[in-house]
């Protein structure tokens, strides 16, 4: 492959091409992950080694499971020393009652210039993008500045055991020298209602806090007087739970987007009073609102078994989150919130992760954006959920949110996520794939 690095020759129309037929196709494969292991992701997975096979980069494929396969390939780099990207994708989708969609959620298909399907942002588009763009180099002859390692994995949906977190953990060395990565949620477009284009870029994720609440009493008659009572004792856990007003708690990252995003309306960033500041921001406010503090939000409830029996435990599950440095004061907040007669444990937990504003990689990311949409604003901002980049980050690599798409206004990109009749303009990815061929050849 010939050695061709820089802005170069502009991206390919066979790429415009596949990237579309690429997220049709990926969604036609059904990759539903239900939780608790029921999932298969080996079709998918094999679809993109295929790809990448076809263009000359020789995939691996591991499992920890029967049939939970992820996808791992190496592109080599104009400069060896230095410190390799990665590049991931998850493969897995969540599920979609197709009774409630306008087409069949795995149908992929293409009408009036939309992709329509279950992964369409979330996030078989960009598992896509990647296979175009590298495709793209292999008939071009061009190699990236850093060598590029590409990752498309399982299970995010769920724990990501199957997926990121068994690469991580037991397969370190195929992201040897990877020190940066760039996957899902970030530098799409975000319409202000007021003719203001923004591309947030996640440089931070809340970390995951799923817990399990267990509240155990008395078991006995409906009819007799029960002071312990598990129902009741959960219950008012609970209702503390949702009643909490968590406190302001601003990261640098939410710094930064405040600053930045204030600076485009030309309104004067006072940090004491956020609240305040994010009612003058409008609309654009929703990019910051949920990251400011922690959050704990029930939203499951499993207790008896008969109406005339009150039951001996009572369990619950909370999707909490906390950001960055705010893991303890959380925990101490859920040990008073529960009292002493519930006791709570992590059904589930992942760090939160916080990536810096002033890096080369983030600047490099916003160039490519700008050239190819000069009128956004490129802001930074923090994920109110996770990603594969909190498992990677065991490796000591640090995630950022980058899979462009240039979306029309009233295209509620966020709203989609998980939501009923997901959907991707063909013109967002071919945005995408043009900025981050763009990007990753730079970076």
């Amino acid at each position: 492959m010939a050695e061709h690095t820089g802005t170069g020759p502009d991206t390919g129309e066979q790429a415009l091409d596949e990237v579309v037929r690429f997220t049709s196709e990926l969604i036609r494969i059904d990759t539903t992950n239900r939780g608790g292991g029921d999932c298969r992701e080996r079709p998918a997975a094999e679809y993109a080694a295929a790809r990448l096979a076809e263009a000359g980069i020789e995939p691996t494929l591991l499992e920890r499971t029967l049939g939970r396969t992820n996808v791992v390939a190496r592109i080599e780099g104009t400069d060896p020393a230095a410190d390799a990207l990665l590049v991931h994708g998850h493969l897995d989708v969540v599920p979609a009652e197709a009774a409630d969609w306008s087409v069949h959620p795995f149908s992929g298909e293409v009408r009036d210039g939309v992709v329509w399907g279950r992964g369409a942002v979330d996030m078989k588009n960009m598992d896509a993008m990647i296979l175009a763009v590298v495709r793209d180099w292999a008939r071009r002859g061009v190699r990236p500045r850093r060598d590029v390692v590409i990752a498309f994995t399982a299970d995010e949906e769920a724990s990501a055991e199957d997926g990121s977190g068994f690469l991580a953990d037991r397969h370190a060395a195929l992201f040897e020298g990877c020190t940066e990565g760039v996957s899902e949620s970030g530098a799409f477009t975000f319409h202000d209602g007021a003719g203001r284009q923004f591309y947030p870029i996640a440089a931070g994720e809340r970390g995951t806090g799923w817990l399990k609440l267990t509240a155990r009493g008395r078991a006995g008659h409906g009819s007799k007087v029960n002071r312990e009572n598990a129902v009741t004792r959960l219950a008012a856990a609970i209702t503390r739970i949702g009643d909490h007003e968590w406190p302001l708690r601003l990261t640098p990252t939410v710094r930064a987007a405040l600053t930045e995003i204030a600076a485009v309306y030309g309104i004067e960033t006072d940090l004491s009073d956020v609240d305040a500041l994010l009612d003058k921001l409008g609309t654009a406010g929703k990019l910051v609102e949920a990251t400011v503090r922690n959050s704990s939000n029930p939203t499951m409830l499993d207790a008896g078994y008969k109406v005339n029996v009150i039951p001996g435990e009572a369990v619950a599950h909370v999707d909490g989150r906390f950001l960055p440095g705010g893991e303890e004061e959380f925990r101490s907040t859920l040990d008073r919130l529960t009292g002493p007669d519930v006791d709570w444990e992590f059904a589930h937990r992942e760090v939160a992760l916080q990536a810096p504003v002033d890096s080369p990689t983030y600047a490099r990311m916003r160039a490519a954006v700008e050239e190819f949409a000069p009128e956004g604003h490129v802001v930074p901002y923090c994920m109110s959920g996770g990603t594969d980049a909190k498992q990677f980050s065991r490796l000591g690599i640090t995630g950022y949110g980058f899979a462009p798409l240039k979306l029309p206004e009233g295209f509620d990109y966020q709203a989609l996520f998980h939501g009923v009749d997901e959907r991707v303009p063909v013109e967002a990815l071919h945005f995408g794939v043009r900025v981050l061929d763009r990007f990753l050849r730079t970076a």
